[in-house]
């Protein structure tokens, strides 16, 4: 018998309701609901991440488009997260498996205990053979903590408690060169490699979303959430919603859908909070120095490697660094603000209390300290 395993699913709204009303589509969830407890009841441990409160609140209140004022959404949210989960719950419940909800915004994820407790709370969930469902708490989240989608969502779940695999589900059957609803000549993609995903990201980043009117993602959203799956050692897996049997077979070792190889070197569990838990206030620019001492020799980063810096940002904050071209290279909490850094950059440490009229023993050496940096 195969080893227990611990395994995400993210079903989307195109998947559970339907296109024309945003409805939901109850058929769709009861098969969903009857893989999830098949896996359960060998063993597995699942967690699902669902989509659809705003658009089964449109439906309830009569909206016939998604509406785009936050606070309308946040409303409409409200309506429909209650019905999501009573529904959810009806059908599991009939096969006499246990649920639980769990809403979660990225403010809970940026301070450091709350991550810890959230940890501590799935695994006991887990532990008594719960199926949590998760969601974003669209009612309370502001625009700028907000994750934005649900692939971010389930990919930094599955990365927090540290799962096997992670399944997309959505409305194609895999990942093509192309849109196959608009390209005849589209060319299907089975298996992605890291050098492979960076480059499909770079390539998608500037076509048009097709993502449906009820929907937040793309399939953008979903390479990086693969991506942040692959740095937690997580597999990935993108395959239709209307067949979620596909699943356990995938799981088996069948060629459905696409899938993303895990990193073999990957982060720990506080890089991974550092890296995809906290929202950047901002950027520094770093020279080609700080690249190489940044990205090859594990060093901190200095205020004499910083060329520019962008947005407004307090001392523990999260700001991205990125080096001329604006590539990302990674992300870290700084020790001053964006006004200090601002001050500094390009100077010597040893200048730095002077320059900000300072004693020197309440000075930090570093910008960021490399306990406090990851590379991406």
């Amino acid at each position: 018998m195969a080893e227990p395993q611990t395994i995400v699913i993210k079903i989307g709204t195109s998947s559970l309701t339907r296109p024309n009303t945003g409805e939901l589509c109850l058929a769709a969830i009861a098969r969903l609901v009857e893989v999830m407890v098949g896996l359960r009841r060998r063993g597995d441990r699942l967690v699902l991440v669902t989509s659809g409160a705003v658009g089964v609140g449109c439906a309830r209140l009569g909206f016939t488009e998604r509406p785009q004022k936050l606070s309308l959404k946040q409303a409409i949210a409200a309506v429909g997260q209650g019905r999501l989960m009573r529904i959810y719950d009806d059908f599991f419940a009939a096969l006499h498996q246990p649920v639980a909800q769990v809403l979660l915004t990225r403010a809970a994820l940026i301070h450091r205990q709350q991550y810890r407790n959230i940890c501590d709370t799935f695994r006991e969930l887990l532990h008594l053979g719960v199926i949590p469902i998760v969601n974003e708490n669209d009612t309370v989240a502001i625009e700028e903590l907000r994750f934005g989608d649900n692939d971010t969502l389930s990919a930094l779940v599955a990365s927090l408690i540290e799962a096997q695999w992670l399944f997309l589900l959505t409305d194609v059957e895999r990942l093509y060169s192309a849109d196959p609803r608009l390209d005849p000549h589209a060319q299907a993609i089975d298996y992605v490699e890291m050098p492979l995903l960076e480059q499909l990201i770079a390539e998608h980043r500037d076509r048009p979303s097709t993502k449906s009117q009820w929907g937040t993602g793309g399939m953008i959203t979903k390479l990086t959430a693969a991506r942040i799956a692959a740095s937690a050692g997580v597999r990935t897996a993108i395959t239709s919603g209307q067949v979620p049997e596909r699943i356990p077979e995938i799981l088996a070792g069948h060629n459905h859908g696409t899938q993303f190889a895990p990193q073999t070197q990957t982060l720990s569990a506080r890089k991974r909070w550092l890296a995809y838990g906290l929202q950047p206030a901002g950027s520094l620019t770093v020279d080609d120095g700080a690249v190489v001492a940044l990205t090859q020799k594990g060093r901190s980063l200095l205020a004499a490697g910083i060329v520019a810096v962008n947005g407004t940002f307090e001392p523990q904050d999260m700001v991205s660094i990125c080096d001329r071209t604006g590539r990302e290279l990674g992300r870290g909490m700084v020790n001053f603000s964006a006004e200090e850094v601002q001050q500094i950059c390009g100077s010597q440490s040893e200048s730095i209390p002077q320059l900000l009229n300072l004693n020197p023993e309440d000075v930090p050496e570093t910008v960021i300290h490399r306990d406090n940096l990851v590379i991406l």
